[in-house]
């Protein structure tokens, strides 16, 4: 092991598991300090100039921070892209992915799509590139979350429009006109926050994270009534969810009037998705 490799492992080795470490090794070295990746696996001592030495000291002084490697990077991987990230947007996870495999699949004949709670425009860009005949709009309260989704449209030469709105809000014009709504909202309870990691906690945005404990479906509850006014007949409605309230998220859509209400388990067998026809 060379002398780099033992420097960010024994000053990450209290913080992260060894898997992640040796991880994180590899991506410092390749991604952000551009080393070669062969020189790395073989051992080869490399000595690094003054300014990679003093990169590499600040990403390991920020990692000891607890701050995530994407928001260090300014890049989060997702659906095959890059996309901008910055602590103003929550870090796209890879559950999420599998709701814009599900929407794309469900829905190839799909005209307009809109995706309520964008954050740094993963989803409604992913669907854009995955349906290109369809429209897609996104909408997001946050100012600092629809400059970078607007970046990330730039740079991934996507189509989608982005708007700001306040879906809790009810000062706008609606009309039917969306074959899809998809959302994955804010659905962490204030109770949960004890069980939570540090470099979520004190980094990612709670604006995109957490609901009130004694409201737990405000976001699902709204979107749904806006399903209502917004949806076409027989438009769909997909739902990115708290793996503890799937029974209660599908029970408030049928009481809602949606048909054929789903509950799928992610690649980690926990409730993630639910999904509803108008």
């Amino acid at each position: 092991m060379n002398r780099i490799t033992t420097y960010i492992r024994q000053s990450l080795q209290e913080i992260y598991p060894p898997e992640e470490v040796k991880a994180l090794s590899m991506l410092i070295c390749c991604d952000m300090l551009g080393l070669d990746a062969l020189d790395i696996y073989m051992g080869k001592d490399i000595i690094l100039s003054e300014c990679k030495q003093r990169e590499l000291e600040n990403i390991i002084f920020r990692l000891q921070k607890n701050e995530p490697i994407q928001y260090i990077r300014g890049i989060a991987e997702f659906d095959g892209r890059r996309f901008k990230v910055a602590p103003g947007v929550l870090i796209p996870r890879p559950e999420t992915v599998e709701l814009v495999e599900l929407v794309a699949r469900e829905n190839t004949d799909a005209c307009r799509l809109l995706d309520i709670g964008t954050g740094s425009g993963c989803i409604a860009i992913s669907l854009d590139k995955r349906l290109p005949n369809a429209k897609v709009e996104a909408w997001d309260i946050s100012e600092e979350a629809l400059a970078i989704a607007y970046t990330n449209n730039k740079e991934l030469k996507a189509e989608v429009m982005f708007l700001q709105r306040d879906v809790l809000s009810d000062d706008w014009e609606k009309t039917p006109s969306f074959d899809v709504i998809v959302s994955n909202p804010p659905y962490v309870t204030e109770a949960e926050k004890n069980g939570m990691d540090a470099n979520v906690l004190d980094w990612e945005p709670e604006l995109a994270l957490f609901v009130p404990d004694d409201d737990p479906l405000r976001f699902y509850r709204r979107i749904a009534d806006l399903g209502r006014e917004l949806l076409l007949p027989e438009g769909r409605l997909y739902f990115e969810i708290n793996q503890a309230y799937g029974r209660e998220t599908a029970h408030m859509l049928e009481m809602n009037q949606y048909r054929d209400v789903r509950v799928i388990k992610d690649i980690f067998g926990k409730d993630r998705i639910v999904t509803a026809n108008r």
